[in-house]
């Protein structure tokens, strides 16, 4: 793997971790049954990590 997909894999890594975390002492399976959901920093990180991780760095587009 590339050493820039690297960084990418190891941001969503990292913001899947805290999420689960999140989820897991909250006491719920999915941020949609989360009483915080909107505006929540941690989600809002892990959807920036997912399309980050997905595009590569890259507008417009992603690497599949």
């Amino acid at each position: 793997m590339h050493e820039t997909n690297d960084v990418y894999e190891a941001k969503l890594d990292e913001a899947k971790q805290a999420l689960n975390e999140c989820q897991t002492s909250k006491g719920v399976d999915s941020c949609l049954k989360c009483s915080q959901l909107l505006g929540c920093p941690i989600r809002a990180l892990y959807v920036r990590a997912v399309y980050e991780s997905m595009s590569k760095g890259e507008t417009g587009g992603f690497d599949f």
